[in-house]
């Protein structure tokens, strides 16, 4: 079992950085895909990133790609996620997530385990 514990959201302005963490307890971290998605109010929650049990393999919705970077740290049984650039269209909560299966793991339906959500607010 995994439990995956998001921070390092909060408010920034449109063109700023934040960097979220996710500290995810659990003897089979290590073995895990590891993703992040958001939720928009009135929206779906979407794929964002993906990150492979080993790093070596990352993915990223198009929305996102050139400025945010997936990338984790298993001695530390954590996940980062980098966003540059930031515009109030990346306003939502951000969820992380594990998997069993990094190819499948940009679908909800794929997420074995869910964080409870970091909030990020882009101001214009």
């Amino acid at each position: 079992q995994v439990q995956p514990v998001e921070s390092g959201g909060g408010l920034v302005q449109a063109g700023g950085s934040l960097r979220l963490s996710c500290a995810a307890s659990g003897r089979t971290f290590g073995s895990r895909a590891m993703g992040w998605f958001r939720q928009a109010p009135g929206k779906e929650r979407e794929f964002v990133a993906r990150i492979s049990w080993d790093g070596g393999v990352v993915s990223y919705a198009d929305s996102v790609k050139g400025r945010f970077t997936i990338s984790r740290d298993n001695a530390k049984n954590t996940v980062y996620l980098q966003m540059n650039g930031l515009n109030p269209e990346d306003t939502a909560i951000y969820y992380c997530a594990a998997g069993h299966n990094m190819i499948h793991l940009n679908s909800t339906l794929s997420v074995d385990y869910w964080g409870q959500g970091t909030q990020v607010t882009v101001s214009s």
